[in-house]
This record gives C-alpha cells, structure tokens and sequence, in this order.
C-alpha cells in the first residue's frame, strides 16, 4: 500500500536510526474511511475532544482487511461492510509508555469502504467507553476544522490528532 506519510513523534529523536535503535515495538491499525457526499463517519473521543477514523490495532494472526471489519462492527456498529479501495499508508514513530518499550511504530492501513445505511450496536472497549468514543456522522470540513481548534487550543489532545487530521484532508483531495 502506498506511503502518505512517515512521522517522528517531537518527543522521540529526530534522528530515524537512533529512535529505531531504542526499544520499540510495531504495531498495524486498520481504518475505513467510510464517506457519504461530503458526510465522514468517525469516532468523536470526549477525552481528547476530536474525530477520528474508525479502526484500530489488528490482532497477532489476524488479515489486516478482517481486522477492518472487526473494527468497524466494534466501533461504530457497522455492518455488510465492503471493503472497496486502498486508499495509503500512514507510518508514525510515536513514544510508548508501558510495556518496556521506549516507542511504537504505528503504520495505519486506510481503505475506503461502504456500509449498510444503519448502524447497529457499537461493542466499545472498556477504555473506549471511559474515554467517551462514539460513532458519529460529521461534515468532514466541519471534522477538520474542530480537529485543527483543538491542535491549536486544547491540552487534551491525543498523540493521533494529527495523523486524523492529515488524512481527512488527503480524504478532501483525493475522493470529494
């Protein structure tokens, strides 16, 4: 799938080779950008106050694509998914503060993907629901600009509100 971007996390070294040489562990995520006109699904998260793209960490084993579905029917209730385009890559080296590793290295697989109109139950996490997740139908400008707000003006945010906002604007350019 193809790179859109690669990023160090500020609090790591800038330096690509000495923040590989630290104890880190990889991680895959999945994630549907799942768009109806200019309308996205994401999950607004309380905690950090911002949007995000649905999907997260595939299981040890598990085909990337079926930890999409697994994801989605997880976070948003979501059901007869269709898995229709790559849409690219987005890799980050990010600080990872448990677990005896100093960093993770994230890399999210987007695809685009269509659903059935209605939205069935979400099987949230534990920590989903104490953080405040919950799926919503958003204007993606309106996403955008909340997210970037937030970059600007909260302490709350979470280390991915960056990589959310990067890829709904990519969203943007490439199929709207």
């Amino acid at each position: 799938m193809r790179l859109l971007k690669s990023t160090i996390h500020p609090a790591l070294n800038a330096d690509h080779r000495q923040a590989l040489a630290g104890r880190g562990f990889h991680r895959q995520a999945a994630r549907g950008i799942i768009i109806k006109g200019e309308a996205i699904l994401m999950l607004y998260t309380e905690r950090y106050h911002d949007y995000s793209i649905p999907g997260g960490g595939v299981d040890e084993g598990e085909d990337i694509r079926q930890g999409l579905i697994r994801e989605l029917e997880e976070e948003t209730g979501a059901h007869n998914i269709n898995i229709v385009a790559e849409f690219g890559r987005y890799e980050e080296f990010r600080p990872w503060y448990k677990d005896n590793f100093d960093f993770v290295h994230m890399e999210s697989f987007c695809f685009v993907c269509t659903i059935d109109e209605t939205l069935k139950e979400t099987r949230l996490e534990a920590h989903e629901i104490q953080n405040g997740m919950r799926p919503v139908w958003i204007n993606i400008h309106d996403a955008i600009r909340h997210n970037e707000y937030t970059i600007a003006h909260s302490e709350k945010k979470g280390m991915s509100i960056e990589r959310e906002t990067y890829l709904l604007k990519q969203i943007i350019q490439q199929l709207l």
